[in-house]
């Protein structure tokens, strides 16, 4: 009869380990250290204190789809020569496996990524953009000087040539650990709404940025189901090439910029610092604003303050200040899908 009792006793102890086991198990989850990634908003108890990532990407017709666009934090849209825009994706709080095509430096592409402190990726620049970035101290990766290795550069079989490079994700830390390139830096953080602030502004579930007359013809939709927008370019959805996965938006900020031709290829510069006018889309809605510049960010502004971003995902759209001749509107919104 002692023996049993003893048996009873040791079982009650034994769950009572268990159970302080466990609740200790949940203190620790509990107080386990939440961070926030700097360009999103969101969440995270993964450490963000690493530097982003800022590639060029082609949005030529014979890129597309693109890969790698869905999974970056922002997107910077700019026309480079004649009616050509490119894409510069940063990368911070996710990883695609592949990006690309990569494609050549801008001067005022390297502005923003200097000014953000990121790790600028591309294939190729004039002579006199390769001095400036040189000459900011801009830490670079000329991915075409690597293709040859295949590691994590490569040019692909089933594209042709400039529009066939492409960068491999998880390959990258181990480069640039090999090329000693610092990643170990702090971002200032972007300003966010709460997630249960409503939206002010006009109802706008339609947008459409007409950069020449014909074409590239840029078009996105709200769905108010998934409180995001869909992108489009000339009439078709942009997604991923191999996945088929839509792009998938939650803040879109269209700014006005001085745009000025300065070559016979009819290469520009654009001016990133001055500020100006814009329109800030979130949530089926527009507020006109004015936008600046802020260590690389290009942010919304009303009477002097910064509007927040909604937690999530931004494309940044950058127009001319003077639309090209034969556009009568080069921002176009609406509420009725046309």
């Amino acid at each position: 009869m002692r023996k049993v009792k003893i048996s009873i006793v040791l079982c009650i102890v034994l769950l009572v380990m268990i159970a302080c086991s466990k609740n200790n198990e949940e203190v620790i989850n509990e107080t386990e250290e939440v961070h926030v990634y700097p360009f999103t908003g969101l969440e995270t108890n993964e450490d963000v204190n690493h530097r982003a990532i800022a590639v060029m990407v082609s949005n030529q017709v014979q890129a597309r789809p693109q890969s790698g666009l869905t999974k970056a934090d922002i997107v910077y849209e700019m026309l480079t020569e004649g009616n050509i825009t490119r894409f510069m994706a940063i990368y911070h709080s996710d990883k695609p496996e592949v990006v690309g095509p990569i494609r050549s430096a801008r001067e005022y592409f390297v502005d923003l990524a200097n000014d953000m402190d990121a790790v600028y990726i591309y294939s190729g620049a004039a002579n006199f953009v390769n001095d400036l970035i040189d000459e900011k101290g801009l830490e670079h990766i000329e991915a075409d000087q690597y293709a040859a290795d295949g590691t994590p550069f490569l040019r692909e079989t089933f594209r042709k040539s400039p529009h066939n490079l492409y960068m491999k994700f998880s390959e990258l830390p181990a480069f640039l650990k090999k090329e000693e390139v610092d990643m170990d830096v702090t971002h200032k953080p972007l300003s966010f709404l709460d997630d249960d602030t409503e939206i002010e502004g006009e109802e706008a579930n339609y947008v459409k940025i007409s950069y020449y007359k014909s074409d590239p013809i840029v078009e996105y939709t709200y769905d108010e189901k998934t409180e995001k927008y869909s992108r489009y370019n000339d009439g078709k959805i942009t997604d991923e090439l191999e996945s088929e996965i839509p792009i998938e938006i939650d803040n879109l900020l269209v700014v006005e910029a001085e745009h000025e031709v300065i070559d016979k290829e009819l290469r520009r510069s654009i001016n990133l610092h001055s500020g100006g006018k814009g329109y800030l889309f979130q949530r089926g809605k527009v507020q006109e604003v004015e936008w600046k510049n802020q260590d690389g960010n290009i942010v919304p502004m009303i009477d002097g303050e910064v509007v927040p971003f909604v937690t999530g995902k931004t494309w940044v759209n950058v127009v001319q200040t003077e639309p090209e001749k034969g556009v009568k509107e080069q921002v176009h919104y609406s509420n009725d899908g046309k």
